[in-house]
């Protein structure tokens, strides 16, 4: 807690709790370190998701748990039809989305999650096999942005990134407190699920998540360096008209390939207002066809157009190109 709070964490805040061992065991260790240190108790959010049958259980039993440790509690509804494709992700979202949206509502500048040194290697390979680049494999963020757009001014804290599941499970099991263990972490269809049961394999190849996590790291400073090169290049290649964003064609080209990359995705997701970076490969290809001078008409990507500009906005000569957001399509 103080590596975290020196690191810009606020307090109070609240924390995400499914009712998990990781999430449970985050509780109970923030509810004794407020106690200890006399600080203001966090309220737990938890979210009934309704994808499974008694989660509406696990909810008021995660409830009923923090009320015994002395916090609030509160349950937030996923309401609405539930998605059959990409479930992970979309649940993930509605999740973050109910809570961005109840810590704002209180005031509560902090979501305290809780990742642990296994989550930072998942997301480091389920990435790397999706074809991810350094923004993708860098390492998660002890405080980082909050992971949806326009909840700006509420940040997610991560106090168990070095942590191992094994020493919060142990920590539970020394004081006599159970968890829910959900089915759909059982579920072979999810990506997450298949990962973990080749853990055995990838150890003795001498691939730790203790090892993963620290290569996860490095690219997180080496993402902090690009980022800097990517700012200063876009003040000089990019310029706002209304609602798109016109570029300098050829000192984009000119660029480092990493550094242009990064850019083109930046400029994308602000036309699209995207929560999310393009697929690598599929922005690489759009980066290819400007490089090379192969846009002819335009191409979309992301929920955008990338084409020639025309005549009268070619701020950077004839070799300015305009991104801006796709037109609806008809139905």
């Amino acid at each position: 807690m103080e590596s975290v709070l020196r690191d810009g964490a606020s307090w109070p805040g609240a924390v995400a709790v499914s009712g998990g061992a990781d999430s449970t065991a985050l509780m109970c260790l923030l509810a004794e370190w407020a106690f200890t240190f006399g600080r203001k108790m966090p309220t737990v959010l938890t979210v009934d998701h309704g994808l499974t049958p008694g989660s509406d259980r696990v909810a008021n039993a995660v409830a009923k748990r923090a009320q015994a440790l002395g916090m609030r509690a509160q349950i937030l509804a996923w309401r609405g039809r539930k998605p059959t494709a990409d479930v992970e992700r979309a649940a993930r979202d509605a999740r973050y989305r109910l809570m961005g949206r109840w810590c704002r509502a209180h005031e509560i500048p902090a979501l305290y999650v809780a990742h642990t040194l296994e989550d930072q290697a998942e997301t480091f390979l389920l990435r790397l096999a999706r074809g991810s680049g350094v923004d993708g494999l860098a390492a998660m963020a002890p405080v980082s942005r909050f992971p949806l757009r326009d909840f700006d001014d509420i940040r997610v804290v991560r106090p168990l990134l070095r942590i191992p599941r094994s020493q919060l499970r142990s920590y539970l099991t020394d004081r006599d407190l159970d968890w829910h263990e959900d089915a759909m972490n059982d579920d072979p269809r999810f990506a997450r699920v298949r990962l973990r049961a080749a853990w055995p394999s990838l150890v003795e190849a001498g691939l730790s998540a203790e090892r993963i996590a620290d290569a996860a790291g490095h690219l997180a400073r080496a993402r902090a360096a690009l980022d800097h090169n990517v700012v200063a290049l876009l003040s000089c290649v990019s310029q706002i008209h209304e609602k798109s964003v016109l570029i300098d064609r050829a000192a984009l080209a000119a660029a480092p390939r990493e550094i242009g990359l990064r850019a083109l995705a930046h400029l994308l997701m602000q036309i699209s207002r995207s929560d999310y970076r393009p697929r690598f490969e599929r922005l690489e290809g759009l980066f290819s066809a400007i490089c090379e001078g192969e846009l002819a008409g335009g191409r979309t990507l992301h929920g955008c157009v990338v084409k020639p500009a025309s005549k009268r906005l070619q701020r950077f000569g004839p070799g300015t190109l305009a991104i801006g957001p796709e037109p609806a399509k008809r139905r």
